[in-house]
């Protein structure tokens, strides 16, 4: 494991496993190509740091704070991310594709309120009480992941895959979801809002 002294600005390719850096702050560092193992950045306050190019595995980020953060092609696997306002980071104005992606995640009381986030991958994710309103998810995938109390209000769905997926609440008058796939099953739940009756 790469030794971490939080006083360095810049870590180049580095892996960090059972790192602990629990309701410390960092500002200003930047990671390039590194990867996060079992890592605990429980309440860790991030200001103005950048992620290019991370994994971050099975690791505790629950309440960190990312303020005026960067990120760029970082992915979080089997990691826990919960309670964390993600509108605080630093997004392009401008973006293709979803800069981060999550697989296999906790993300229960999470902010992406008004984030232009194309193309994200959120699977088989735990995802309670989240708020996606007035978020831009055009064309993501949300395949086996569980919404339970999520809202999405003026949220662009289009083109997205919720395969699977479950426990969503979408309204389909207030929410764009032209070209998106849902399970026969749980599509049901999108008639709701139209006052229809289903019976078998």
């Amino acid at each position: 494991m790469t030794p971490f002294d939080i006083n360095t600005k810049e870590f180049l390719s580095q892996t960090f496993d059972g790192l602990n850096l629990s309701s410390q702050q960092l500002q200003g560092t930047e990671f390039d190509d590194c990867t996060f193992t079992g890592c605990d950045f429980s309440e860790t306050a991030f200001d103005k740091c950048r992620f290019i190019d991370c994994q971050f595995q099975k690791c505790n980020l629950s309440l960190a704070q990312f303020n005026y953060c960067r990120f760029s092609d970082v992915s979080f696997k089997e990691c826990k991310l919960v309670g964390i306002d993600w509108t605080k980071a630093d997004w392009p104005n401008l973006a293709l594709a979803s800069p981060v992606s999550f697989d296999q995640c906790i993300l229960n009381d999470s902010s992406f309120f008004g984030l232009h986030l194309a193309e994200i991958l959120l699977k088989e994710c735990k995802i309670y009480n989240a708020d996606f309103t007035d978020a831009d998810l055009n064309h993501g995938e949300f395949c086996y992941s569980d919404f339970t109390g999520s809202t999405f209000t003026r949220t662009n769905l289009e083109s997205s895959d919720f395969t699977e997926a479950t426990e969503y609440d979408i309204d389909i008058n207030n929410n764009r979801v032209q070209g998106a796939k849902f399970t026969r099953y749980e599509a049901a739940r999108l008639l709701s809002y139209l006052g229809i009756e289903l019976v078998d």
